[in-house]
């Protein structure tokens, strides 16, 4: 009875695998909600760029076909979208990602029970149906482990490049250019990725025909960099002062630097703290090598 219970679990888990999978992929009715949403991205982009091309490959199918649930079920995922603006990779893809890993999680699961028991260990039947849902579930999440980590160190490139972007835009004003020119100009002076992102902003920003604090504001939003959006503000409170506009992002470079210091400050602290700790455990070991032979002597006695 245990046996055939056993089975229909199986045939029912798998199943349900299966049917969600067809689901996913045949391609359904478009939703009001999904139509809206697109209509809404396209119009924050721009009217430079049209219409995605839709891809013609299963990866792409699969990721289109992900990111269009999310839409209809209200998942925005700010955060994780900002964190992939920054790694300058497609939201499609990174769905795409995560459901095909998921799906090798199935796999990989029952694969490595196989080898326990062609190993000789005896291990419960059930055992299969939770590893894959745990393989699954871990390969699931790994994607958003990784992208977050390297947009964090992706991000304090990019805080480091703004403070110094902020002296350059202060040197250019003093110099006597304009607002606008100041900003392009402070911008062109390095093809590093942050300066490209910010160069291209701004020639996107002539091109709409929005100001360029606003377009810098917007960055900032896409990007999740709080101190892009603040820059955004204080320009548009004193862009027409050139005085207090000097005056605002001296005193915002100057900020920035002494966090920075801050930061890497308290990152040498705790790397300290590790150092100790690490050296404290090899001495606690080195005595318990020295005291265990003398202890096994005491004792045997």
């Amino acid at each position: 009875m245990n046996d055939i219970a056993l089975s229909a679990l199986l045939g029912a888990v798998t199943g349900l695998g299966v049917f969600a999978l067809i689901r996913a992929l045949v391609p359904r009715r478009r939703s009001a909600a999904a139509t809206i949403a697109e209509i809404d991205a396209l119009r924050a982009a721009g009217p430079a760029s049209g219409p995605a091309p839709r891809p013609t490959d299963l990866r792409g199918r699969v990721g289109r076909r992900i990111a269009a649930f999310y839409l209809e079920q209200g998942w925005e995922m700010r955060s994780l979208r900002a964190d992939l603006a920054v790694l300058d990779r497609s939201w499609e893809g990174f769905l795409a990602t995560k459901i095909l890993l998921a799906a090798s999680g199935l796999v990989f699961g029952p694969f490595l029970f196989a080898l326990v028991w062609q190993l000789g260990f005896g291990v419960n039947p059930i055992v299969p149906v939770w590893l894959a849902l745990a393989c699954a579930a871990l390969f699931f999440f790994l994607p958003d482990v990784e992208v977050r980590r390297d947009a964090a160190d992706k991000r304090k490139d990019l805080r480091r490049v703004i403070g110094a972007y902020l002296d350059l835009v202060a040197m250019n004003l003093a110099g006597g250019r304009g607002l606008p020119e100041a900003l392009m100009a402070a911008a062109e002076v390095s093809d590093g990725w942050a300066l490209v992102r910010i160069r291209s902003c701004l020639a996107d920003a002539r091109i709409t025909g929005i100001s360029q604090w606003v377009a810098l504001g917007r960055l900032g939003a896409e990007l999740g960099v709080e101190e892009l959006q603040d820059l955004s503000v204080a320009l548009g409170l004193v862009a027409d002062d050139g005085a207090k506009v000097r005056e605002s992002l001296a005193s915002r470079a100057e900020t920035m630097r002494h966090r920075e210091l801050a930061e890497i400050e308290g990152s040498a602290g705790e790397n300290s703290q590790s150092m100790l700790v690490a050296q404290l455990m090899l001495a606690a070991g080195f005595l318990v090598f020295l005291i265990f032979p003398a202890a096994m002597r005491v004792f045997q006695a």
